[in-house]
C-alpha cells in the first residue's frame, strides 16, 4: 500500500517533469504528412545496415538487469540528492519525450521506413525512461509517466525542426554519457549511484538514434543548404547555450561527479562538434572567447531570473521581462558571431567514439 508521503513524492516529481519552462525538456507534435514523402532510397544501403542493427536489439537485456542500489550506493548531503533528482527527473523526461514522439510519428505514418525506424527508437527510449524510473522509485520518487503523456503541453515543431533538434540532442546526449562514463571510470570514487555504471549502452542507443536522423538528412540534401543553414546554426547555439545554462544550475552535482561543469560542457561541445561534421555544413566555434563569454552571460541571467521569480509580486515580474529581453539580445549576438564552414564528407555513418 501507497503511503502519503510517497505519493506525494510521486506527485510532486510528476509536476516537476511536466513543467513547460525554458530549460525544460518538451513534447512535441509536427507534420505526419511531410514525414511520409520522406524519400531514402539515396542512402538505401546504410539505412538497411543500421536499420539490422535496431533489428537485433543488441541492448534488450541489459536494461532488464537489476541494480543493488543500497549496495552500491553513497551517503549523499541533501543538496546532492535534490541537485542529482533534479537530474535524473530531467533525464527521465527528455527519454519519455522521444519516446511520446517516436511513436506517435510511427502511428500516423504510412512510409514503411520511417515507421519501422521511429518504433525502434521509440522502444528505446521507453525502455530508457522505465529504467531511469525505477532508480528514482529506489529514492521515494518517481514520475507518472501515463499522466505526463497526457497531462503535459505539446509544442508543435515542423519536421525539418524536429531532424535538426533530434540530431543534436541525440548526438549531445551519446556525448555527456560517455564523458561521464569515462570519467567515472578513471575515478571510481565519485560514482555515488550505480546508475551511472549503464552508461555505456546507453551512448550506443543515443548515438545510433542520431545516426538515423543523419542519414534521413543526407537522403534529403535541401534540408542542409539555402536558409536551412541558418535554421541549424540556431539550433546548434540553442542545443549548446541550454545544455550549458542547465548545467550550471547543478554545482553539487558536478563537484559529487569530481568534474568541473564548465570543463565538462566544453568537452562534450568538442566531441558533438566533431561528430556533427558528418552532417552539418557549419559548426560552432566554441573556442571563440566572446562566445564563452556570452554563455556565461546566459547563465547569470538565468540565475538572476530565478531570484527575481522567488521575489514574485510586480516588481519580481517586471524584473524577469527585463532579463528575457537581455537573454534574447545575447542570444542574438551569439547567433551571428563567425562560424566554422564544413565540407560535408561522403561517408555518413560513425562508430561511437568509445
Amino acid at each position: 500500500m501507497t503511503n502519503v508521503s510517497e505519493t506525494n513524492a510521486f506527485n510532486s516529481a510528476t509536476e516537476q517533469a511536466k513543467e513547460n519552462t525554458l530549460l525544460a525538456p518538451r513534447f512535441y507534435r509536427t507534420d505526419y504528412a511531410a514525414l511520409d514523402r520522406l524519400d531514402i532510397a539515396p542512402v538505401r544501403k546504410e539505412w538497411e545496415a543500421m536499420m539490422e542493427e535496431f533489428r537485433r536489439d543488441k541492448n534488450r537485456e541489459h536494461f532488464r538487469k537489476e541494480i543493488d542500489y543500497d549496495a552500491e550506493m553513497h551517503d549523499i548531503s541533501d543538496e546532492l540528492r535534490e541537485e542529482f533528482l533534479d537530474f535524473m527527473i530531467s533525464s527521465v523526461t527528455a527519454e519519455f519525450s522521444g519516446c511520446v514522439l517516436y511513436k506517435e510519428i510511427e502511428k500516423h505514418v504510412e512510409n514503411p521506413d520511417i515507421a519501422e525506424l521511429m518504433g525502434a527508437m521509440a522502444r528505446d527510449e521507453s525502455r530508457h525512461a522505465g529504467f531511469i524510473n525505477r532508480a528514482l522509485k529506489h529514492q521515494g520518487v518517481a514520475v507518472d509517466l501515463g499522466f505526463l503523456k497526457r497531462a503535459k503541453k505539446y509544442t508543435y515543431f515542423r519536421p525539418k525542426f524536429i531532424y535538426y533538434a533530434t540530431y543534436l540532442s541525440e548526438k549531445i546526449g551519446y556525448a555527456r554519457y560517455i564523458t561521464i562514463y569515462r570519467h567515472l571510470e578513471r575515478h571510481p570514487e565519485h560514482r555515488f549511484h550505480p546508475i551511472f555504471k549503464w552508461f555505456m549502452e546507453w551512448c550506443d542507443d543515443e548515438f545510433r538514434h542520431g545516426e538515423a536522423f543523419a542519414l534521413i538528412m543526407r537522403a534529403n540534401p535541401h534540408l542542409l543548404r539555402g536558409i536551412n543553414v541558418w535554421w541549424i546554426r540556431f539550433f546548434l547555439l540553442a542545443v549548446y547555450s541550454t545544455m550549458y545554462v542547465r548545467d550550471h544550475t547543478r554545482p553539487q552535482l558536478y563537484e559529487a561527479l569530481g568534474m568541473d561543469p564548465t570543463e565538462f560542457d566544453f568537452k562534450v561541445f568538442d566531441i558533438t562538434t566533431a561528430i556533427s561534421r558528418q552532417i552539418f555544413p557549419l559548426t560552432l566555434d566554441t573556442d571563440n572567447p566572446k562566445l564563452r563569454r556570452g554563455l556565461e552571460r546566459l547563465r547569470e541571467i538565468n540565475l538572476a531570473t530565478q531570484a527575481a521569480k522567488q521575489r514574485g509580486g510586480v516588481l519580481g515580474r517586471l524584473k524577469q521581462a527585463g532579463l528575457s529581453v537581455n537573454a534574447a539580445l545575447v542570444f542574438a549576438r551569439l547567433y551571428v558571431l563567425p562560424t566554422k564552414p564544413n565540407a560535408l564528407p561522403e561517408n555518413v555513418r560513425m562508430a561511437p567514439a568509445w
